[in-house]
């Protein structure tokens, strides 16, 4: 695997408190990583630390495999980034917001300044000064401006705060197609089911601390709950409780909940047959990441605070 980010026990202290608590990740080339956790979890400063914004406390960084530390030019220079809230100048245009930031990075073309703001979609309010934007419009301008001078990643911290459902929808879509080419999106955020429906990877972080790291499908693959009704459900708890990968069986409105991996029903219905019961009705409920979160940190909810 060509990963472009990793991590290594990177850790941040602020006095007692641990924003980011011997954190290992890995990042695939290519496609939509989401750091997801709550409020206070660490997606903000953990972003700071990779970004050299932050000085990390202990641990090691790889940027594109290289070993970094502290502010990294060379490393920068092929990342684009907004963390937290865009900042622009409220009485330039969107266009000239763009030119000014470019001159001071010194790259790209008058015409990529253009081309970007037909890429997020603001090319008819270019010329609009930056005051008179929606939240929507704003956060498009500033995936523009992280997208200046072509970066082969992106960092996203938040990018649908604020928005309507109609704009979450909008940076969605905008999102995924920034991901193709070999870029690398990496996404924080604490909306479960916009993770859900956009990123490839993911990792959740819970008070800081990696509670679990992969691919979307292959962390939701094999959980999940198998609803049957049959022919004498009392007998049937008992068989099927005596299977060793069957985690848990109860009755519940008429029928049988069984939490086990749902690929294994057959094995279920076999089981039972040997019994002598037989199956009425059966439907395989898939668990939603959001399910998958709740039950891997326990349900745990943590306040906003700073260094989110």
């Amino acid at each position: 695997m060509n990963w472009v980010i990793e991590t290594r026990s990177l850790t941040k202290e602020y006095g007692p408190i641990r924003a980011v608590d011997d954190l290992s990740l890995q990042v695939p080339q290519g496609g939509v990583f989401g750091l997801l956790g709550p409020n206070g979890s660490g997606k903000t400063t953990t972003m700071g630390m990779l970004l050299g914004l932050v000085r990390a406390t202990a641990g090691a960084i790889r940027l594109f495999g290289d070993p970094v530390e502290g502010v990294h030019p060379h490393a920068l220079r092929r990342i684009g980034a907004i963390v937290e809230e865009p900042s622009f100048y409220p009485y330039l245009s969107g266009r000239n917001n763009l030119r000014y930031f470019q001159g001071i990075g010194g790259n790209g073309s008058r015409d990529e300044v253009d081309r970007l703001l037909e890429t997020v979609g603001l090319a008819e309010r270019a010329g609009s000064k930056f005051h008179t934007y929606s939240m929507g419009m704003k956060q498009r301008l500033g995936i523009a401006y992280a997208l200046l001078g072509d970066p082969e990643v992106l960092f996203l911290d938040e990018p649908t705060n604020g928005l309507d459902p109609a704009g979450m929808a909008e940076i969605r879509d905008l999102i995924r197609e920034l991901s193709g080419s070999g870029r690398t999106v990496l996404l924080s955020s604490h909306l479960l089911h916009e993770v859900e429906q956009v990123c490839d990877s993911v990792a959740i972080l819970s008070r800081g601390r990696l509670i679990a790291q992969g691919n979307v499908q292959e962390l939701l693959k094999g959980q999940g709950t198998v609803r049957l009704s049959t022919t004498d459900d009392a007998q049937a708890v008992g068989v099927l409780s005596a299977l060793d990968w069957v985690v848990d069986v109860t009755m519940d409105q008429g029928g049988l909940v069984v939490t086990a991996p749902p690929e294994r029903s057959p094995e279920l219905t076999a089981a039972l047959a040997h019994a002598g019961i037989y199956v009425g009705q059966m439907a395989t409920v898939q668990v939603s990441l959001e399910e998958y979160f709740l039950e891997v940190t326990g349900g745990q909810q943590e306040p906003e605070a700073e260094g989110a």
